[in-house]
């Protein structure tokens, strides 16, 4: 049977609302770090606001780079729904992106939100930055090394962004999951990326359908089969790291007006 064109959420129930209402993060929701055992929370920790009824992810002129040791002069202000690593000095922690990667600072296993199959989803306008790219993604929590996969809902470079178009990123990176193949799509969109446009992935046994503004614009046969944390953030690049030329304008804002995820019904 061919997939609908259109989304439809009468087959699941909301289970993860978070639409930044109240004037002050929601700690039981979200660990305001990225990726904090391949850093430490001070180091990696996020920048932002939230103000009428929207969070504002922010680069700051005065904001250093998450991790010099392994990830050069990037930074990053990120949202997590979840985090887990080894001891210092270990090697088992989430989201190993390089080889080399050595826990500096342990963390406290922690699981707010890390669901397994469904629909997750964001409001949210994109940055036509050059030197910046905004996403949501989704990473396996990780206490099983091989558990491992990333399902990205979407990401987008400001260097793609036009004023009528856009181009989106959408797919599988298996990382240490032997079960999965790298399946990375980027689509055209004729859309304004720096306007509020809805970003969802259906994630199922098997398959991944991707939508923009609830109409399918992707499907790939193939998904991560174990829980999974969110990760939303706005990332800006160093020229070292290849960006293009760009405003050097600050703060750089990356404006999302809710994320939501639903469970399968039944």
């Amino acid at each position: 049977m061919d997939a609908p064109t259109r989304l439809d959420r009468s087959a699941y129930v909301l289970d993860f609302d978070e639409s930044f209402a109240a004037p002050n993060l929601d700690r039981s929701r979200w660990l305001p770090h990225y990726l904090p055992q391949w850093s430490t929370r001070a180091q990696s920790a996020a920048r932002y606001e939230i103000r009428d009824a929207t969070l504002r992810l922010r680069i700051d002129e005065d904001q250093p780079p998450w991790s010099p040791e392994y990830d050069g002069e990037l930074r990053v202000s990120n949202l997590q729904t979840g985090v887990f690593s080894g001891p210092a000095g270990s090697t088992a922690g989430q989201h190993r992106f390089r080889p080399g990667l050595v826990v500096t600072e342990a963390q406290q296993t922690v699981q707010l939100y890390t669901p397994k199959y469904g629909l997750v989803e964001a409001r949210a306008r994109a940055l036509d930055d050059p030197r910046c790219m905004v996403a949501l993604w989704m990473i396996g929590f990780e206490e099983v090394p091989e558990q491992s996969g990333e399902l990205c809902v979407f990401e987008i470079f400001g260097r793609d962004v036009a004023d009528d178009s856009a181009v989106i990123g959408m797919g599988v990176h298996p990382f240490g999951d032997a079960a999965l193949t790298e399946e990375f799509l980027r689509i055209y969109a004729k859309i304004d990326a720096r306007e509020f446009h809805t970003y969802s992935v259906e994630w199922m046994p098997g398959v991944s359908r991707f939508y923009l503004d609830d109409v399918l614009i992707a499907t790939i046969d193939q998904a991560p089969g174990y829980p999974m944390q969110l990760m939303l953030n706005v990332y800006e690049f160093s020229a070292d790291e290849g960006a293009a030329d760009g405003p050097l304008v600050y703060p750089k804002e990356f404006v999302v007006d809710f994320v939501r995820g639903y469970r399968p019904r039944g």
